[in-house]
């Protein structure tokens, strides 16, 4: 291995959902003001996965275009991270090989530990490319994120799925080796395996999470990573948009430093662009925000850019990266926005029965309705065995 070697990000796509749901018709649900979602958590709508849509299908879907674009010629591992597992045994990511058509010579594995677990594949990812820089990582971060009706969380749903070729010499964001960790035992947010959606304590979420930016900056520091000031922007995981902008708030004080609210909004305030329309998609979450970054900036070249990673239970992790020049020319801006902007609004009713649906467990035949309009969907279950195919 080169001391000189450099990997990182290469190729980056996004997905999400055939369906959304707005702030405005929930808020005529719940009888809120509108402004609790709009400027409360920094919320306008959430993505909603139609009946033949999940993580796999938003994974094939996001991964797809770098396929067309680069081969698989030289991928010979994914890994897929997520927190809405549909299989405690077959990762999620070989239902993925098998729609894009991919080489059997290939190492397929699922990741876990609620939104850090994307950062924890793409470190993966990187010691691979260390080990043979002729070969490529495929990693997928792709999540529904799913709480009880009524409950403070509802909000703050979304899906989405973000997959990133990770490669040596890369296009778009050349990482560095040193990182901060920090882990903690702390029962913010959890789901036990006999429930559909996920149990928080709202607080004490948020408190762990600024615990762990802390924890994770005074480690990244220590290993002797990069100073404050270097960075000209900040991707933080953000469960809600306006934790990002807390979380920033809070790193600055930790440094002693008086809290400029412009300088808090040019640090994260492009992040946020695609989390405010999508809602939380858990270990996609982070790096929805950096390709809003990318796709809504004017020039980043030779930028830092920071990336504080969480999940609640909880670990966390800073890293850092610099923007290659001539990334514009690989970006996907378009279909990034295309993917948004396709969604279907749904009203509380549509939503609710979505919401509520699941499949019978007697081990029988159960298709779905033809719902979505993406390239793949779920068919159905038969014999308690899920089945894809292209649309």
């Amino acid at each position: 291995m080169s001391a000189d070697l450099t990997a990182g990000i290469h190729d980056l796509s996004v997905a999400t959902t055939q369906y959304v749901l707005t702030h405005e018709t929930l808020a005529r649900q719940t009888g809120a003001d509108v402004a609790k979602y709009h400027k409360g958590i920094g919320q306008q709508s959430m993505s909603v996965p139609a009946a033949d849509e999940d993580i796999v299908t938003m994974a094939a879907t996001a991964a797809a275009p770098i396929l067309a674009r680069h081969g698989s010629d030289r991928i010979r591992t994914i890994v897929f991270a997520t927190e809405t597992g549909i299989d405690q045994a077959k990762a999620a990511g070989i239902y993925v090989h098998s729609l894009l058509g991919m080489p059997s010579a290939t190492r397929v594995v699922e990741l876990k530990q609620a939104c850090y677990s994307g950062t924890a594949a793409l470190q993966f990812a990187l010691g691979l490319v260390h080990r043979d820089p002729s070969r490529q990582v495929l990693v997928i971060a792709a999540d529904s994120s799913k709480y009880e009706l009524g409950s403070s969380g509802e909000a703050t749903q979304g899906a989405a799925a973000v997959a990133m070729l990770v490669a040596a010499d890369p296009a778009l964001i050349r990482l560095d080796n040193t990182s901060g960790l920090f882990t903690a035992d702390i029962m913010d947010f959890w789901r036990p395996n006999y429930l559909t959606t996920a149990l928080v304590d709202g607080q004490e979420s948020i408190s762990a999470y600024l615990q762990a930016v802390e924890g994770a900056w005074k480690d990244y520091t220590e290993q002797g990573g990069r100073s404050l000031a270097d960075f000209g922007a900040f991707c933080y995981h953000q469960p809600f948009t306006k934790m990002a902008y807390k979380a920033h708030r809070h790193l600055l004080q930790y440094h002693g430093h008086d809290v400029d609210e412009a300088d808090v909004v040019r640090a994260v305030g492009r992040t946020t662009g695609y989390n405010s329309v999508i809602g939380n998609s858990y270990t996609a979450s982070m790096y929805l925000g950096l390709a809003a970054l990318l796709d809504g900036s004017d020039e980043l070249t030779g930028q830092s850019v920071g990336f504080l990673s969480y999940g609640s239970g909880s670990v966390a992790e800073f890293f850092a990266g610099d923007v290659v020049p001539g990334y514009r020319t690989h970006l996907r801006t378009d279909q990034h926005r295309a993917a948004i902007d396709r969604r279907a609004d749904i009203d509380y009713a549509t939503y609710r029965a979505l919401h509520q649906r699941s499949f019978p467990t007697d081990g029988g035949d159960h298709a779905t309705p033809r719902e979505t309009t993406g390239p793949y969907r779920l068919a159905g279950l038969s014999g308690h065995k899920r089945i894809y195919e292209p649309r």
